[in-house]
């Protein structure tokens, strides 16, 4: 079973890469953007067919190593 895992950053905390970004559109005449959050997203291919195993554990990747829960918040979907 396939999940994906996205990450960004929590609300409040700076995102000086999605500014940059947000800047560098406004350059090119793309004037109507508002703010621009950058995050990362993480596709896993999971050993099982129980949906909510697949969950599970993809929660606890994140929690454990790819989302800084500190900074970010995270979501969990299987995709497939």
């Amino acid at each position: 079973m396939k999940i994906r895992v996205n990450v960004m950053l929590k609300e409040g905390v700076l995102d000086p890469q999605g500014k940059a970004i947000g800047h560098a559109l406004e350059v090119l005449g793309f004037a109507n953007v508002g703010e621009v959050r950058v995050g990362k997203t993480m596709e896993l291919e999971i050993a099982t067919d129980d949906r909510e195993k697949a969950l599970a554990q993809g929660e606890a990747m994140a929690r454990e190593l790819l989302a800084n829960l500190v900074i970010e918040d995270f979501a969990v979907e299987v995709v497939g």
